[in-house]
């Protein structure tokens, strides 16, 4: 295939026009087999999304990320920041899966799981279709004057959106403060709650801009994903891909015309109908190959396979496929690079859950006094003091908690605190304690004291401080 003279595409973007303004796409509905999937994966997980937040397991809520107090909930497991280590090992799971499905399978978790491509796609853009009509009657609308027609349908297209971004606005405040705090809120009056009130009115302008007005370049331009896959796929990467060897044939592409022998005249199975540019909602020309704008999200294809079927030609023309099964009719395989990331991936994925077996559902934190050494009392007794926190990630409040020396002999005593005590479910419990030891049993002027914390006759922690003692002890 020759070299095409014009390949501005592969300098500039489907949205900016000649004068460097944003060209406006009007994509056209799509519609097939993929598309039909797309729409039960879309709608599942949109009402995951919703539905999160408000589900309750033991009482904690499913899915909750709030910064401001320091509380997560992943799967109704309450985390703590005592639990940030798990956060870094998550985080570095993630990235290394992106990485693995990314070289597999290109950008399909765009089209296909984004939030961002599922609200636009499957919301937003199904009720422009419902209030503007297909690609052709939006882009005469557009064109149209105001009359009392356009005021009417833009007016009620926008308070739509406006109405889904605030509903949108609210879900994403369910995770942040807790569903139970943003029903308290709604139920309430806003005025004593401006504290709340006014994220909520900036949530909602920022979603109504994304959804009303930037649209595709938020994929296009804010997102790094598009910039990620450029570096991560290879000739082996599984995309949305245009055949060009079937397409293009000898001579190129042809408009269709009946009863003629194509395959004698050299030329592909391309008709040159344009429906695969005219469905594409960030506006590209998948025959131009893979390009920073495709989210693989495979209108092109049904709409290529309806075209195809509607004139007797073998669908497939635009697929799944990889650059070298296009070129070289290799089927996909498991290269070395992927096989590096999963054995990366299962490692991860390992320590991760031996650290979620290993979490303790009570952290200690036991700290000396700042400013404070030892004190003698008596004639042979040396006292230090020191601060505890304990925190209780459990949903049960945890009773009759004392402290203990292991394999020292000593004492130690609570200050303003009981004896035994409880920490609240989700909550803490701060205080202050001596442990004084006979000098006799020092061996030297700093000693390093296990220190056991137990709930009744159970030990549920463990944790270690130096005491400190008079240097000619030493």
């Amino acid at each position: 295939m020759e070299t095409p003279q014009n390949e501005s595409f592969r300098d500039t973007i489907g949205t900016i026009n000649e004068e460097g303004g944003r060209a406006w796409v009007y994509p056209k509905k799509p519609s097939g087999k993929y598309y039909n999937k797309r729409k039960i994966v879309s709608y599942g997980l949109l009402i995951f999304l919703i539905a999160a937040p408000f589900i309750k397991i033991n009482g904690n809520q499913f899915l909750l990320f709030n910064i401001l107090e320091r509380r997560f909930n992943i799967f109704g497991l309450p985390f703590w920041p005592q639990d940030f280590y798990l956060f870094v090992m998550s985080m570095l799971i993630g990235i290394v899966f992106i990485a693995l499905f990314t070289v597999s399978f290109g950008r399909v978790f765009c089209g296909w799981i984004c939030p961002q491509t599922i609200f636009m796609e499957m919301v937003f853009r199904r009720i422009e279709y419902w209030i503007d009509g297909d690609r052709n009657k939006q882009r005469k609308l557009d064109k149209q004057e105001w009359n009392a027609e356009k005021i009417k349908k833009r007016a009620l297209k926008w308070f739509i959106f406006l109405m889904i971004s605030f509903v949108i606005a609210n879900v994403f405040l369910a995770y942040l403060i807790g569903s139970d705090k943003l029903i308290k809120y709604i139920t309430g009056n806003p005025l004593d709650h401006l504290g709340t009130l006014f994220p909520l009115i900036i949530f909602t302008a920022v979603f109504y801009f994304v959804f009303a007005w930037f649209r595709e370049q938020v994929c296009i331009i804010a997102c790094p994903y598009g910039r990620l896959q450029s570096v991560l796929l290879d000739n082996k990467s599984i995309v949305v891909a245009y055949d060009h060897k079937r397409g293009e044939g000898e001579n190129g592409r042809k408009k269709f015309r009946k009863n003629e022998d194509r395959e004698a005249l050299g030329h592909g199975d391309c008709i040159d109908c344009m429906q695969c540019v005219n469905v594409c909602p960030t506006g590209i020309d998948i025959r131009n190959g893979t390009q920073l704008e495709c989210v693989n999200c495979t209108a092109c294809i049904d709409e290529c396979d309806h075209i195809m079927e509607s004139i007797d030609l073998p669908k497939g023309l635009i697929r799944f496929a990889s650059e070298d099964e296009i070129e070289k009719k290799e089927k996909f395989k498991i290269t070395a690079r992927m096989k590096g990331y999963i054995a990366v991936l299962t490692i991860l994925t390992g320590l991760l859950c031996g650290m979620l077996l290993l979490r303790n559902d009570v952290e200690a934190t036991v700290l000396r006094l700042p400013g404070q050494l030892f004190e003698h009392k008596g004639e042979n007794i040396i006292s230090n003091v020191f601060t505890f926190k304990l925190v209780n990630k459990t949903t049960k409040d945890i009773e009759n908690i004392n402290f203990k020396l292991r394999k020292q002999e000593g004492e130690i005593k609570m200050v303003s605190t009981a004896a035994n005590f409880e920490v609240p479910a989700q909550g803490l419990a701060e205080g202050t304690l001596f442990i004084e030891i006979d000098k006799s049993k020092l061996k030297g002027d700093k000693s390093k004291l296990m220190i056991e914390v137990y709930s009744g006759d159970e030990m549920i922690e463990t944790t270690t401080v130096n005491f400190l003692g008079p240097r000619s002890y030493k």
